[in-house]
C-alpha cells in the first residue's frame, strides 16, 4: 500500500487514541533546539495535528503539510479556526513551500515514511539559515511488563506487515547522515498512556499494521486482545510505555552532501 493512503480508514482512530507527546519534550523544543513563539514551523507528515496543536499552544506559527486529505481534512476540522495555523497538500519530498521561508521543521511520527535523500533536499531549500528539523517518534516500548511483552507477541502473530515496519532504522547512526557533520542532536523522554479495554482496542486500530473488520486475522486478534488485557489490567487499565526520541540539527546540504 502507498505509505501515503495507509491511514485513511483510521483517522477516526488516529483522532482518539493516539497519545500526544510529553511536556518536557515540547520545552525542550523552546528553550534548547531554539524554537520561538514567533517562528514559523512546518509539521511535515502533519496528520491529524497532534504535533501542530502543541506548537499553536506555545504560539508559534504552523504550516502543516500532509499528503493524506483523510487526515488532513481532521486537523483542519480540530484546527483550521486558529489564525497561526495553516493546511497544506504536500509531501516531504515535495511540500510546495518557498524557499527559506520555514524557522524549523518538524517531523513527528513520520520520518521513517519519508524518501530520505528526497527529504533532505526539500528540508534544505525551505528552511531558513540556522533553521532545524526536528525528527521525533514515541516509541513504545517492546518489554519491560507482562503487558508490554504481550503486546508485541499480538503484533507478530497478528499484525499484516508489522516485522517489517518495526524495524524502521531510527537511531543516531542511521540518521546523523541527514544532518549536517557532527551536528545531530539526540533527547529522549519517557511517556505512558493509561487504556481501558476500549481505548486499547482503538490504539491498536489506529495501527497500519493492524487488521482490520473482515481480514481474517481481525476476530483472532481482538479476541487475544481482550484476553490480554484481562490478565494485565489493573483499576480498569493497561499502561502503554513510550521512550519520545528527538533527533535534531541543521539539515546537511546538496553541496555538503557532495
Amino acid at each position: 500500500m502507498d505509505s501515503k493512503e495507509r491511514f485513511s480508514s483510521r483517522v477516526d482512530a488516529y483522532v482518539k487514541y493516539r497519545p500526544s507527546y510529553p511536556p518536557e519534550a515540547i520545552s525542550y523544543l523552546y528553550d534548547t533546539v531554539g524554537f520561538g513563539a514567533e517562528d514559523e514551523i512546518a509539521d511535515i507528515g502533519a496528520g491529524t495535528g497532534i504535533f501542530s496543536k502543541l506548537l499553536l499552544a506555545r504560539g508559534s506559527s504552523v504550516i502543516a503539510v500532509e499528503p493524506n486529505q483523510a487526515m488532513r481534512e481532521a486537523a483542519v476540522l480540530d484546527l483550521g479556526h486558529h489564525a497561526h495555523y495553516r493546511a497544506v497538500s504536500g509531501s516531504a519530498e515535495a511540500t510546495g513551500l518557498p524557499d527559506r521561508s520555514v524557522n524549523h521543521i518538524v517531523c513527528a511520527q513520520s520520518f521513517h515514511w519519508f524518501d530520505r535523500g528526497a527529504a533532505r533536499s526539500e528540508f534544505s531549500r525551505i528552511l531558513k539559515p540556522g533553521g532545524k528539523a526536528v525528527l521525533i517518534w514515541n516509541t513504545r516500548l517492546l518489554k519491560g511488563t507482562p503487558f508490554l511483552e504481550e503486546y508485541e507477541q499480538l503484533l507478530l502473530a497478528y499484525g499484516t506487515d508489522y516485522e517489517k515496519l518495526r524495524h524502521k532504522n531510527i537511531s543516531a547512526d542511521a540518521l546523523a547522515s541527514f544532518f549536517k557533520p557532527g551536528g545531530l542532536r539526540v533527547a529522549r523522554f519517557s511517556m505512558r498512556q493509561l487504556l481501558n479495554l476500549e481505548e486499547l482496542g482503538g490504539r491498536l486500530q489506529s495501527s497500519s499494521y493492524a487488521p482490520q473488520a473482515g481480514h481474517p486475522n481481525f476476530e483472532p486478534m481482538m479476541a487475544e486482545l481482550k484476553s490480554i488485557f484481562a490478565r494485565n489490567e489493573q483499576n480498569g487499565v493497561v499502561s502503554f510505555e513510550y521512550e519520545t526520541e528527538l533527533y535534531w540539527g541543521e539539515v546537511q546540504d546538496e553541496v555538503q552532501q557532495a
